[in-house]
């Protein structure tokens, strides 16, 4: 099946996430992504060791899927050269790096451009480029941080950063789109540009909604756990056997919760002292937040007194939202996770089974995004992309010699 990105050529010097992540996309869509890393590999080819041949980790097999891998050091004079070269055959530049190491480097938009007119340049900082802390270095911590989602997702006195990385990804995401964006453009003009994306920008994103109502009103939310806010019940409970989230959102869905309440409260005999639908502390979804933990407790009881299949069931058959809390390892014998596609066993040279590789997180039914090849083994298709340029085997030879490859 032809990739909506067929012929498009992307090199990839990206680190860790918000870049790979974003060629990864690309590459699912078809596109040739080209991983350019140093000659001893970069710094996160051994993230989370899972016995790999060449000792590549589960971070970088997952994010530099569809791609091929070379060796390069653009700092001896051979190695620019050859970068020059690739830069002339490609259309897009990835590289989430500092403005400072771009240019260092010879990534900067103004050089690239002055060797291929149209080419796109895609990047990635902490900051952005402008302001006072451009030049400051951060990671996905740092922007967590910064955006108040810490703050909001712990308790009083206790911020809690997500396990996830959850700012690399979106940022990774966001710059895919703006890539794609940038391609139409060039398709419409002949003319390239630089797509800018930024981790604290990314992290604000997320957290706008309750920033523009921190700034309008000074409404000073306290972060409350994994109690929702917004509506209510939407919170973790302990069931007999285990934990579930139960979440609701809207007038129809309380509703039916309610009901499963009163009923629960008939079948034990007890006269309920609370007015769940006439109440005016649960009025809306707003009320029902303000007031959250005291619908909280009372859930937390019912749950309490059901194993997670019974709660679950219940809940499903009024159709409030509901799901256990799952261990990594249940995450992955799930039935819905193993038949819907959303993971792709995929091999890689020494683990001892094909890991599953994270599909392409969106379907598209006329071009899908696709895995068609592991990630690259270090310097794997070194030889292949220097012969494409032109280079021949005796030539290659001394460029290794040299460490240039």
């Amino acid at each position: 099946m032809t990739g909506v990105l067929d012929g498009v050529r992307v090199l990839d010097f990206g680190r860790f996430i918000a870049g790979p992540w974003c060629g990864a996309l690309l590459g699912d869509l078809g596109a040739e992504v080209i991983r350019v890393e140093k000659v001893d590999g970069g710094e996160d080819r051994g993230l989370y060791p899972v016995s790999t041949e060449d000792g590549s980790g589960a971070m970088f097999i997952h994010c530099n899927r569809n791609k091929l891998g070379m060796t390069l050091n653009p700092t001896k004079p051979e190695g620019r050269a050859i970068q020059d070269k690739l830069i002339a055959t490609a259309d897009i530049v990835l590289a989430n790096m500092p403005d400072r190491a771009l240019k260092q480097l010879g990534l900067d938009y103004d050089t690239l451009k002055a060797i291929k007119a149209d080419i796109i340049l895609v990047t990635a900082t902490a900051f952005g480029t402008t302001g006072p802390y451009a030049e400051k270095v951060g990671l996905d911590s740092v922007a967590q941080a910064m955006s108040g989602n810490m703050e909001m997702s712990g308790t009083p006195g206790q911020p809690i950063k997500s396990f996830s990385p959850w700012v690399d990804y979106n940022t990774a995401t966001y710059a895919a789109f703006g890539t794609m964006a940038a391609l139409m453009h060039r398709t419409a003009t002949g003319e390239g540009q630089e797509v800018q994306g930024a981790l604290l920008a990314t992290a604000l994103t997320t957290t706008n909604s309750i920033l523009i109502e921190q700034d309008l009103l000074q409404a000073n939310r306290q972060a409350s756990g994994n109690r929702g806010q917004l509506s209510a019940p939407s919170d973790d409970c302990k069931t007999k056997d285990g934990h579930i989230f139960v979440t609701s959102a809207g007038q129809p869905m309380f509703d039916r919760w309610a009901a499963l309440m009163i009923e629960d409260d008939r079948e034990q005999g007890i006269e309920s002292e609370i007015d769940w639908l006439g109440d005016p502390r649960f009025k809306d979804d707003p009320a029902r937040g303000t007031h959250a933990e005291f619908i909280s407790t009372r859930l937390k009881r019912w749950c309490a007194a059901r194993t997670t299949d019974e709660a679950l069931a219940q809940l499903a058959e009024v159709r409030i939202p509901a799901a256990p809390v799952f261990t990594l390892q249940e995450s992955l014998d799930n039935e819905h996770v193993r038949e819907s596609g959303m993971l792709t066993p995929t091999p890689y040279p020494g683990t001892n089974k094909d890991a599953p590789i994270a599909s392409t997180p969106v379907r598209m039914t006329a071009t899908p995004g696709t895995i068609r090849a592991r990630a690259p083994m270090l310097g794997e298709h070194t030889d292949q992309v220097l012969g494409s340029l032109g280079y021949g085997v005796d030539q290659i030879a001394a460029l290794r010699e040299k460490r240039v490859v």
